[in-house]
């Protein structure tokens, strides 16, 4: 589990509008997380009992500082005091101090030297262990990542020197320059290429799961979401969108059949 994926977080300007927009898009269940002075949602699959993701409200401070809503990624390290460090030193920055969230864990959120928004954290175990998780591939599952920045070689060197990620292929994409996949010790994870023109900022996002694009695609656009890209086929047979959602945050869904 360390250096890998294990939490995704939605900051949002309308939380209950955005509960019941991806509720209905993805199929996830909802469930208040019960914490006393922070609102936040839980978000997970039928059947388990295990979550895959949460959302709340964008912060006082986020809004002052005119952070637009948008998905967050959280790595596993076992150190987030000396992760955040390594970061700073790394040429990144440390964008909110490492603090705990009582019962949780300690997180931190963190940029690369390109500006990359990430968060790292340290869960801490639940008693009794992890509940049963949904196996990879199933309908509501974070099924990839994607890092749109200016220079994927170098992004794969950093990220290859903070988490052990190691390139598994470059794949050639025309006028796009090349994609990366990255994995940890297992399967891919993810991958990274040069953001388009047009975007503002170097950004990582994620890929749902779900269990027929077009009627998914239907969903988004009838709950006031925006397709920007898609349906696209990709080289593994699945097809892929990208989307805004009503609050403007950046998504992305993906399944193995249109």
């Amino acid at each position: 589990m360390a250096n890998e994926f294990v939490w995704y977080d939605l900051m949002t300007s309308d939380a209950e509008s955005a509960k019941a927009f991806y509720k209905n898009v993805v199929g996830w269940k909802a469930q208040d997380a019960g914490h006393p002075d922070m609102p936040y949602t839980l978000l997970g699959i039928e059947g388990y009992e295990s979550h895959v993701c949460g959302l709340m409200e964008l912060t006082e401070d986020m809004c002052a500082q005119e952070i637009p809503p948008h998905w967050m990624g959280y790595v596993h390290v076992e150190d987030v005091d000396a992760k955040a460090a390594e970061f700073k030193d790394a040429g990144g920055g440390v964008l909110m101090a490492p603090h705990d969230i009582p019962g949780v864990g300690r997180f931190a959120v963190v940029s690369d030297p390109q500006g990359a928004a990430i968060s790292i954290f340290k869960p801490i175990p639940p008693e009794g262990g992890m509940p049963e998780m949904p196996p990879g591939g199933a309908t509501g599952t974070v099924a990839w990542r994607e890092l749109y920045t200016r220079d994927p070689e170098a992004a794969v060197t950093f990220y290859g020197k903070m988490f052990g990620w190691k390139q598994t292929q470059a794949m050639d994409m025309g006028p796009m320059g090349k994609y990366h996949l990255f994995a940890g010790d297992g399967d891919d994870l993810g991958g990274m290429m040069r953001m388009p023109e047009g975007m503002p900022v170097p950004a990582w996002s994620y890929y749902f799961q779900v269990d027929g694009l077009n009627a998914a695609i239907e969903r988004v656009k009838a709950g006031g979401g925006q397709l920007l890209n898609g349906p696209m086929d990709v080289p593994d047979g699945a097809v892929v969108a990208q989307f805004l959602d009503p609050q403007g945050a950046y998504f992305c869904l993906v399944s193995m059949q249109r």
